[in-house]
């Protein structure tokens, strides 16, 4: 399988791509429009009985941007704010939230509410009062997701059919997360644990348990048929989740899946201007 996915995936060097190759929003910083500037707002966004926590890193200019919502993984450590950044430098915004019970926002953590969560976040900025305050673009939304928020991207984005794309970045399948003996389901709950609230090592493995079949990132593909996708993987053992839906995607009819292979580790410790670049550079073939 996974020979089979490489003869058709763009695999970036392991050395870094000297700086004249790069896109131009990756390391020169945009005039200042001091009618417009770039700013940053705390949103609190409804979902579910609660309101979750979420950033706004909104572009300078007039007018709508787009903007990439990125989702983060379990427990979310890497929330990749430098990408955010980089995004926004590019002309896009981008907006990071936290899921209900992970890292300050209200509710407990359930791993059902993480799509939830995110398709509350769409609906939050298509609102039109919403959208007209923060700048943005309806019509152009990606969304995007690291790890476990590959995952959330994934199962969001097949039943969204207005998003514009989709990012997998290192995606990890949570329908797999459960498909071992329980004992190791509750040992990598304990590993994942820091910063959830409402839950437990066990709680959280007997959900992962409950929904093996449910939840597999393969079952995403039909929805994802006519959605353009970025899925970028990297060293962290998780590839083959990612590679077997590029191929169920593919197997669908659907042209516009991009997929990138970086040696790097699941957070892209060393290659950080790697998958801004990856992901600028895939936004600017988005139509307008």
């Amino acid at each position: 399988m996974r020979s089979l996915i490489l003869a058709a995936v763009l695999v970036l060097s392991a050395v870094a791509l000297p700086a004249q190759q790069l896109s131009p929003a990756i390391y020169t910083d945009p005039p200042r429009d001091t009618a417009h500037p770039a700013r940053m707002e705390v949103l609190h966004i409804p979902s579910g009985d609660v309101r979750i926590n979420g950033v706004a890193y909104l572009a300078a200019g007039a007018g709508a941007h787009p903007t990439l919502v990125i989702a983060h993984g379990w427990p979310g450590n890497e929330k990749n704010l430098d990408l955010a950044q980089a995004v926004r430098r590019a002309g896009w915004n981008a907006v990071t939230f936290n899921y209900r019970g992970s890292w300050g926002s209200p509710g407990a953590f359930r791993f059902a509410q993480n799509v939830e969560d995110a398709a509350a976040v769409l609906a939050f900025l298509r609102d039109t009062a919403n959208a007209r305050r923060l700048g943005i673009d309806p019509a152009r939304l990606v969304l995007g997701g690291h790890s476990m928020g590959g995952w959330v991207t994934a199962l969001t984005a097949a039943r969204d059919s207005g998003l514009r794309g989709a990012i997998l970045i290192s995606a990890a399948d949570m329908g797999l997360a459960g498909s071992g003996p329980r004992a190791d389901v509750v040992a990598l709950a304990a590993d994942n644990l820091e910063s959830l609230a409402g839950v437990t090592p066990a709680s959280m493995a007997d959900e992962l348990i409950a929904n093996t079949a449910a939840w597999r990132l393969e079952g995403a593909a039909a929805g994802l048929a006519n959605t353009p996708l970025l899925v970028l993987t990297s060293e962290d053992g998780l590839a083959p989740h990612s590679e077997r839906l590029v191929a169920a995607v593919r197997a669908r009819g659907n042209p516009r899946v991009t997929a990138v292979h970086v040696a790097t580790d699941h957070g892209w410790s060393d290659r950080r201007i790697a998958l801004q670049d990856a992901v600028i550079r895939w936004l600017q073939t988005l139509a307008p």
